[in-house]
């Protein structure tokens, strides 16, 4: 399963995210993303031509809450030249604006709302939804199953496997612990999000520096 670093703590960028992939890069990380909010469009241009220079894969998620917004921020990842893209539920709109380039779409399945986003929706509805992006020809799902607040997180996961078929699935949000890795893994899920708990040092409060977080992340993930 794949371990994607986001960049971000309270679902915005970090202002020195291009200081911490200074950081970082010894560790080889294959999968690094940022959040559309909180630096300026010149420091997201930095972070991405980087995060291809080390040869990761990039990844920006979507938190804006209008539908304009939305498509607003598309327009952004396309001319980042951001190679995945995720949220958003406006599947063809946004597959309109990124029609012809390198960047795939990863949608939010259910029914995400607010800022922290919050997940409703039931697993029926989860599973409906994925069948129809992959019917819209995106690459997968991004599923915010732990920020649900009418299903259980991981029959949300189940069920994006099932609509997804051989789609790619990312969970994202509230992954903070070896145990809820596995459980996701186990679920189906082919990726997982983790920012927060990286920076502010939850994921294992023992170990002090932002390496040391990544590491056990990865130790954990090949473990999963």
């Amino acid at each position: 399963m794949d371990f994607i670093f986001m960049l971000t703590r309270g679902d915005k960028t970090v202002k020195d995210c291009l200081d911490v992939i200074d950081l970082i890069e010894p560790l080889g990380l294959t999968h690094v993303g940022f959040k559309d909010v909180g630096v300026d469009p010149q420091t997201l241009q930095a972070l991405t031509d980087h995060i291809h220079a080390m040869g990761a894969i990039s990844y920006m998620e979507v938190v804006s809450e209008s539908a304009e917004a939305c498509l607003n921020s598309a327009r952004v990842a396309r001319d980042l030249g951001v190679q995945r893209l995720l949220g958003g539920t406006d599947v063809a709109a946004v597959s309109d604006i990124l029609q012809g380039t390198g960047t795939a779409y990863f949608p939010f399945p259910g029914f995400p709302s607010g800022h922290p986003t919050r997940l409703g929706g039931q697993p029926a509805d989860v599973m409906d939804h994925c069948t129809e992006f992959m019917r819209a020809g995106c690459a997968g799902a991004d599923l915010l199953a732990f920020r649900a607040t009418e299903a259980n997180p991981l029959d949300l996961i189940r069920a994006a496997r099932k609509g997804l078929g051989d789609g790619y699935l990312i969970v994202a949000g509230s992954i903070s612990s070896a145990d809820r890795i596995r459980a996701v893994a186990d679920a189906g899920a082919d990726a997982f999000t983790i920012g927060s708990a990286i920076f502010d040092g939850s994921y294992n409060p023992r170990l002090g520096s932002t390496l040391r977080q990544l590491e056990e992340v990865l130790q954990d993930c090949k473990a999963a």
